[in-house]
Order: C-alpha cells, then structure tokens, then sequence
C-alpha cells in the first residue's frame, strides 16, 4: 500500500492505473485491482481520531465505536474497487452534506465540551472535500469506461435500539430513480434475503429503517446519470452492539457471500436494458 496526495490519486485514476492507496492525511483508503463498473464503499467504517480533539470530546472509544460501522470494509474487501473512510465520524461525517458534517451534536448527544474552533473545522473538512473530489474522478473514469456503474454503498445498524422487529438488511431507495431501478433494488433485496448467516435468519427489507439520505448516495447520484446507488445497511448482528465484541465467523460469513453476490448483481445490472 502507498501514501498518496489527492492530486496523485486522481492522476492514477486518470490514466487506468491499478493501485491501493491511503490518502496523505490518512484519512481514506482506496483500493483499485481492475477498473470495473463497480464500486464498494464503506464511508463510516473508520475508527481514528485526531488527537487534537481527544481531550474535547465527551464521549469514549467505545461510544465512538457504537455509532460508526465497524467491519463494513472487511465484508467487501476482496472485490477490485474498494473506498472507505478511515476517521470515525465524530470527526466528520463523510455521509453528511458538507455544511453538517462536522457537528456538534448528534444521535441526540453533545459530542463536544467546548466549541470547536474554526481552525480544527477547517482540517476536518478538507478531508471531507478531499474524499469527495476523488469518489467524482473514479465515478467519472469508470462511467467513461463503461455504460453504467453500480456503487454497493454499505453500512451498518443498531438493532437493539428499535422497540420493533427490525430486518437484518435495509435498502434505502428514497433518493434513487426506483421507476428505472426498482428491479434492481428489489433484485439485490432478494438476494440479501437469501445470504445464511450463523445464529440468525437474514431479513431484507426496503425503506423500513433508513431511507437511503446520506451524502454520498446523493451526491454521486446528482452528479452521474448512469450510476446507481444501492445504500445498504446490515443490522450489527455480526457484532455484540453494547460490549463492542465483533463475531468474525458473521463477518467472514457476509464477506464470503457477497463475494459472490455482489459480482453477480453487477453483471444483472451491466446487461439490463435500464
């Protein structure tokens, strides 16, 4: 893996070059094998945390952990596009628009002792831009390569916070054209459904715990005609959400599935007429 400057990344992207990468500042990571017309993403999977903000920060790793979707990375990671966020969002929100994503409260805590300055603002967003000026050129070099391209935005949930029965899958479709997509959607729901996991049925539901708001589906989706979006989100069954244990045997069990899965939808996608 190489460090890389932004302006380096994309001057890969550009000419078709294979790479793995971490930005400059550490703040993403990005893993191209083959330039295929797909692409998984996993924008909260990170963790880090600048020191700066450790002693202003009133909440703890583990609190950190429990909003952010660990392992989301580690179920995609053997497919040739990979991009994830390596900073927890406490930092910054790489789901959330620019404007939001660096906040002062959220999930109805105050995550702050005193005010962020406008200085440590400014360097959590230039990574939020950072990211975002690279997720254009890589959708825009695979959309020039092929005619169409599928983003498997994946994220993770907690369960245990709803008082009702909840799916171990959600796709959220709110903020995608589902008159020219539906089928897809409901052909990667289907499939979701049928993925056999240790301890648990595998449930797969739309539009039933998220809707499919954050940034990232948004802002690809408003930017490239020919590029779907599938935001989808497992429950944290392969992790015990109040201790901060994850289960490896879910985990390797969700990625070995989806290695299958997920290149069999894209190819349903490539060869529909949508």
């Amino acid at each position: 893996m190489h460090r890389y400057s932004v302006p380096e990344i994309i001057e890969k992207i550009t000419a078709g070059a294979p790479f793995d990468a971490v930005s400059e500042e550490y703040s993403f990571r990005l893993k191209i094998e083959q330039y295929v017309p797909y692409v998984c993403a996993a924008v909260h999977d990170g963790h880090q945390f600048r020191k700066s903000l450790w002693e202003n920060c009133m909440h703890t790793a583990y609190d950190r952990w429990y909003e952010e979707d660990p392992a989301t990375r580690e179920m995609v990671q053997s497919h040739p596009i990979v991009i994830s966020g390596l900073d927890s969002r406490f930092e910054y929100d790489l789901n959330r628009f620019p404007e939001e994503a660096v906040f002062e409260t959220a999930w109805g805590k105050q995550l702050w002792r005193t005010q962020l300055t406008p200085e440590e603002k400014e360097k959590s967003l230039k990574k939020h831009s950072d990211f975002y000026t690279v997720v254009q050129a890589l959708i825009q070099k695979l959309e020039s390569l092929h005619q169409k391209v599928i983003v498997f935005d994946m994220h993770s949930y907690n369960w245990k916070r709803w008082d009702r029965e909840v799916p171990t899958w959600n796709l959220g479709t709110k903020n995608i054209d589902t008159g020219r997509f539906g089928g897809v959607v409901e052909s990667w729901r289907a499939k979701l459904e049928n993925i056999d996991l240790p301890y648990s049925a595998s449930t797969s539901r739309i539009n039933d715990t998220f809707f499919g708001n954050g940034y990232f589906l948004r802002c690809i989706t408003q930017n490239f005609d020919n590029t779907l979006v599938l935001a989808t989100e497992i429950a944290k069954v392969y992790c015990d959400e109040l201790t901060g244990v994850v289960f490896p045997e879910v985990v390797r069990a969700v990625e070995e599935q989806l290695k299958e899965l997920i290149p069999l939808q894209a190819k349903e996608f490539e060869e529909d007429l949508c």
